[in-house]
């Protein structure tokens, strides 16, 4: 059964799981599914489009599935789509897809942190730290188990690789390849993120090959000749490969 506060509007053709539990002045709007075991503390906003799953706990002033910040949106149909088990602060919001992907996605067990952004045709994968006031833009993607400190900006259409450790403050509008600690101004790679490889029960064997591929990566000017010294020197894995895929399929360029 549900625990709704008489305080909290609901429409009616809102779809609402079992074991919810929706704090005073809440608004669900119609077009709206929400799972099981979810906490909607005081004050949070379902908008029209979103998908929400099951055991997300979602702080006062969030507002979810909010309209596009993008003059391109002309009112298409599309949603934004929560996985299970997230942590969504106070104040964060969540902007449903356009034209574009036609959806926003967050995976599951992610900490979104106060204020933070997450705009239209983002994809944001599982198990990511995201900072207080950090910002993306439209369609930014950004894989598995990243760790993005507070108030970053990212600009529109880049790509966050995995198991990565972003400095406080940085900005970019390049791609972070995976497993790599970046910051500075402006920013730039700073060495493997060995300290969180390390928690993820990454061995140490693995991350002297990390180092030794990302040293062949940046040997020579261009990256494609990097990642050819990559092919010739180091065997096959798949974070290798994964490695090799991330920079070859780079629309912006990575950092270095």
């Amino acid at each position: 059964m549900n625990q709704i506060s008489p305080l909290a509007y609901i429409h009616p053709e809102a779809i609402l799981g079992d074991n919810n539990i929706i704090g005073p002045f809440c608004y669900i709007d119609r077009n709206t599914v929400i799972g099981d075991n979810n906490i909607l503390q005081n004050s949070v906003t379902i908008n029209y489009g979103a998908r929400i799953g099951n055991g997300n706990e979602i702080f006062p002033g969030a507002s979810i599935s909010t309209k596009p910040q993008d003059l391109k949106f002309k009112g298409e149909e599309t949603t934004c789509e929560i996985g299970n088990n997230n942590s969504i602060r106070e104040n964060v919001t969540i902007s449903r897809g356009t034209a574009a992907k036609k959806a926003t996605k967050v995976g599951s067990n992610n900490l979104l942190m106060e204020n933070m952004h997450i705009a239209h045709d983002c994809i944001v994968g599982n198990g990511c730290i995201i900072g207080n006031s950090t910002k993306f833009g439209g369609e930014v993607i950004v894989d598995d188990y990243a760790v993005i400190s507070a108030t970053v900006l990212c600009h529109q259409f880049c790509h966050i690789g995995s198991y990565v450790m972003i400095q406080g403050g940085s900005r970019f509008s390049k791609d972070i390849p995976p497993f790599v600690i970046a910051g500075k101004e402006p920013t730039h790679y700073c060495g493997i993120n060995i300290v969180g490889l390390r928690r993820r029960g990454f061995s140490n064997e693995f991350i002297e090959n990390l180092h030794e591929a990302y040293r062949l990566l940046f040997s020579k000017g261009l990256l494609s000749e990097g990642i050819q010294e990559i092919r010739a020197h180091l065997p096959e894995s798949k974070e290798v490969n994964y490695l090799i895929s991330f920079v070859e399929n780079s629309k912006r360029g990575i950092i270095r």
